[in-house]
């Protein structure tokens, strides 16, 4: 039940700031770190041995994404249930007062590929940087089906109101993970805690 599962304010400023180091591996950029332009530079990890970085093609979204802004692949890549649910849900807190954007949706393989590597190279070895990134034929994103929302407060307010669109935090080390996974109303499932 989401009541029994929310936290306050509070808890979860405490609980994103420990995990925030790992907010990069699943929504690849957070709200303060995305950017509208291309990604430049050298790329790190091994992601095609020089290859260009995943860009807008791939699904990186700008600061500020909308779930409306269906002109971006990370947005129009996602699976049209979730991402109407999003909208809505999106409408429903701007009536309430609360910002929101989505930071990450859809992505290609190419773009998880990568931060697969990213999370190896930091964390030292695939087995640890699993707790924090999906392998990109495991990943709800690669398939459409996973969304990443910020800023806190945004996430608070699907954490406690989310199942009224069906949207349920399912990691619980990643409060800014959001899936359609039970009907409007409906009570969240029990959520994932990678081990």
């Amino acid at each position: 039940m989401i009541e029994s599962r929310s936290t306050t304010l509070t808890g979860l400023v405490i609980v994103a700031a420990v995990t925030s180091f790992g907010l990069a591996a699943c929504s690849a950029v957070s709200a303060n770190q995305s950017d509208t332009s291309p990604p430049s530079g050298t790329p790190r990890g091994k992601s095609g041995g020089g290859s260009k970085l995943p860009g807008a093609a791939d699904g990186k979204l700008p600061t500020g994404t909308s779930a409306f802004d269906t002109d971006l692949p990370g947005i129009a890549n996602l699976d049209p249930k979730l991402r109407a649910a999003v909208q809505k849900a999106e409408l429903a807190m701007k009536a309430d007062g609360v910002p929101m954007q989505v930071t990450t949706g859809w992505r290609s393989k190419k773009y998880q590929i990568e931060l697969m590597d990213k999370a190896i190279k930091q964390y030292g070895s695939r087995e640890k940087a699993r707790k924090f990134v999906a392998d990109p034929d495991e990943s709800h994103h690669v398939t459409g089906h996973a969304v990443d929302i910020g800023p806190t407060d945004a996430d608070d307010w699907l954490i406690r109101k989310g199942n009224r669109f069906g949207l349920c935090q399912t990691y619980s080390n990643e409060i800014w993970h959001f899936e359609l996974v039970t009907t409007p109303g409906g009570d969240c499932p029990p959520m994932t805690t990678p081990s």
